[in-house]
């Protein structure tokens, strides 16, 4: 290779380089490393979810006349939820991260109905390791809104700029896509648990308004 036709591979490489970079190239990676992190964190949190979730299966199964289809629901909900593979490609595919998106929901609304149905077990409610495990569950719950809300706005930002002029532009060229976002309707309310008054009480239980429907 000549010395004239290396100088002019290099200056052609820096102009791609200095277009890319000003039609939102680095925009592009430094997006895409965002989404990617806050995506790792919403599975980390549901991850933590779903461990606890055995154990309040055993507590409550210690209540005999508990009623089993309201348990076997959040039985049912985790293990369709875990067997979803949440990898991190999953943000790239609409349809799975759809699917992935409603086995959470289900989850979500499978656990605030046993603990609007345990207001109806005394015993229950008195158990030290079902009120420390609705306390942890309370707290994911939290962790998992924050996480979900800084995913939802990284993505947002991600996909302004694919479809952003000139960005878009490079988005075409380079085959970025518009990456699928979590539905905000009502979805605060349906993760959120119901808070439980664990105080004994002389009167009946009285379930607190959570925006959860049982």
């Amino acid at each position: 290779m000549t010395s004239a036709l290396h100088r002019w591979i290099t200056l052609l490489f820096m102009v791609t380089t200095l277009s890319l970079s000003g039609c939102g190239y680095n925009r592009f990676q430094s997006g895409n490393e965002q989404v990617k992190a806050s995506w790792s964190e919403v599975l980390s949190q549901y991850q933590r979810r779903a461990d606890l979730i055995p154990n309040l299966v055993n507590v409550v199964k210690g209540q005999a006349d508990f009623e089993q289809s309201t348990l076997q629901a959040v039985v049912d909900a985790r293990a369709k939820a875990t067997a979803i593979q949440a990898s991190p490609e999953l943000v790239n595919d609409a349809q799975a991260f759809q699917k992935f998106q409603q086995a959470q929901k289900d989850v979500s609304s499978s656990l605030s109905r046993l603990l609007v149905v345990a207001e109806n077990y005394p015993t229950l409610r008195a158990n030290q390791g079902f009120i420390d495990l609705q306390a942890q569950l309370e707290g994911t719950e939290n962790r998992i809104t924050v996480a979900r809300n800084r995913y939802i706005q990284a993505v947002q930002d991600y996909n302004v700029t694919v479809h952003s002029f000139p960005s878009n532009i490079t988005a075409w060229v380079l085959g970025y896509k518009e990456k699928p976002n979590f539905s905000v309707e009502n979805e605060q309310a349906i993760a959120k648990p119901p808070v439980v008054n664990f105080e004994p009480r002389g009167n009946a239980p009285r379930v607190p308004s959570s925006g959860a429907t049982p």
